[in-house]
């Protein structure tokens, strides 16, 4: 989105690189400066991602939302021990303490003296050691982006940052990176992880190699299209599915689809939402969504319990109008692909309770801290979507309709999935994930199905299908 801007990447590992940082100018980029494989900031987040229990390349997301719940006790346990940090941001790993390069495992039996016991078992209880745990490589990453931001700040004079890689879907390591105001301007690649290197190559291989002219836009706003970028169906090509399918559904105008919507989120029903183009990248982005209202302050087990089957300690995201998102957060940029955490204002908090004060880990969560408690976690953070008119007009439409019902204009967003699948891409995904789930109502384009509604399903070899002797009367 900017003429020039510095670049910082920060990952696992690439071919060797493990982070990297430089300059891009109109249509070329020079990078300046490589740290290498094994010294990995990813890397070195996934150890104690592996330790704490969760499953390397998709558990750091649960590392992250544990965090908030402790205290960094062990950062300079790590600090003095783990690694060797400069001023710059560059580091070495002690490998004593990691067993990645040449073992199976992660961590080494060093590792695991230094913090007195072996790795958490699996899905086994969370204790206040691996919560401070988690809290502690939080401060630590954070501090290792700080510094090195400010390295490349001061090497390059740039106002404007570009971050990519893994790390970078740290969204709160980048809401404290906007906060110091290092940089003027950041921007962060939606599909930040792996993903990211398909459209990163095409457009490398456009600009710089080919020369052709690059144009930014004069207001920051990339070209990325909101992210969406996947698949989409017609209502009337889900019509026909459903149909052939024998599921009992109701077909509407957008208008009143958008409507009953609103009216369910508002009276608490947990609603699935699948709408045009499929999101690229890790984030549902109201396209392959489930929402639910962030009034509610039994919609964060609700979700969690019940639709998604995953940790009760997992915190859940909103999806706020653009225009509105100063009035409920301390955010003083657009979030489009909810990369960014932001304080909730002291308007919507609640004052708490002397004993609930004293609440310590997991016991945070019984605590009610905000008008808005789906989406506010134990330290007051949200992780943040502006939701943009332009970008996503049905969406933003429908969280519109909502605030015109409710007086908030912002709903819980989580991504359409059940814990370890992935997000749904088509019409038969979604109506699974409904069907198996505790979701009340699928919205699918202008097509809405209630669960009260459906006739009893029987899995065949892994599908679900409807009982052939029901015969269901089409709306």
């Amino acid at each position: 989105p900017f003429d020039r801007a510095a670049i910082l990447t920060m990952d696992g590992v690439g071919e060797w690189a493990t982070a990297s940082w430089g300059i891009g100018v109109d249509n070329k980029i020079v990078l300046q400066y490589e740290l290498q494989f094994p010294h990995s900031l990813g890397l070195l987040y996934s150890a104690f991602t592996y330790y704490a229990g969760f499953k390397v390349n998709s558990g750091e997301y649960k590392l992250m939302g544990l965090a908030p719940y402790g205290t960094p006790k062990y950062m300079m346990t790590i600090l003095d021990n783990l690694i060797d940090l400069k001023s710059d941001g560059s580091f070495r790993l002690n490998m004593k303490y990691f067993n990645y390069c040449a073992g199976l495992t992660m961590t080494s039996k060093y590792f695991h003296e230094l913090f007195d016991g072996p790795p958490r078992r699996p899905e086994s209880e969370l204790t206040q050691k691996d919560i401070d745990i988690a809290a502690s490589i939080q401060k630590v990453t954070e501090e290792i982006i700080l510094r090195m931001a400010r390295h490349i700040r001061r090497e390059t004079g740039q106002e404007n940052l570009c971050l990519a890689g893994g790390v970078a879907l740290n969204c709160v390591a980048n809401g404290t990176l906007l906060r110091e105001k290092i940089f003027d301007n950041i921007w962060i690649q939606p599909a930040a992880g792996d993903a990211g290197g398909a459209p990163g190559a095409a457009l490398f291989g456009w600009y710089h190699v080919l020369d052709n002219k690059r144009t930014s836009n004069s207001i920051g706003k990339d070209y990325q299209k909101g992210s969406y970028l996947g698949p989409s169906w017609t209502t009337d090509e889900i019509e026909a599915w459903l149909e052939s399918r024998r599921y009992r559904y109701h077909r509407f105008s957008e208008t009143e689809t958008i409507d009953k919507t609103a009216k369910a989120l508002a009276d608490g029903k947990v609603v699935g939402w699948f709408s045009g183009r499929m999101e690229f990248g890790p984030r549902a982005l109201g396209a392959r969504s489930i929402l639910g209202d962030a009034r509610s302050s039994t919609m964060q087990s609700t979700i969690n319990q019940k639709v998604k089957f995953r940790e009760s300690f997992r915190p859940f995201a909103p999806s706020v109008l653009a225009e509105e998102a100063d009035e409920y957060f301390d955010l003083p940029v657009k979030s489009p692909y909810m990369l960014l955490t932001a304080q909730v204002r002291n308007k919507y908090r609640r004052q708490i309770s002397d004993e609930d004060q004293k609440q310590t880990g997991l016991g945070k969560l019984k605590v009610i801290r905000s008008d808005i408690p789906a989406v506010t976690h134990v330290d007051y953070s949200a992780r943040i979507q502006t939701v943009s008119r332009t970008d996503n007009p049905r969406y933003h439409a429908l969280i519109s309709r909502f605030k015109e019902k409710t007086g908030y204009g912002l709903v819980v967003n989580t991504s359409f999935n059940r814990r370890g699948e992935p997000i749904v891409r088509s019409p038969e995904d979604a109506c699974q994930c409904f069907m198996q789930t505790g979701l009340d109502m699928l919205v699918l384009e202008d097509i809405i199905l209630y669960k009260n509604e459906q006739p009893e399903m029987r899995t065949d070899k892994g599908k679900l299908k409807l009982k052939k002797q029901q015969r269901l009367t089409i709306e």
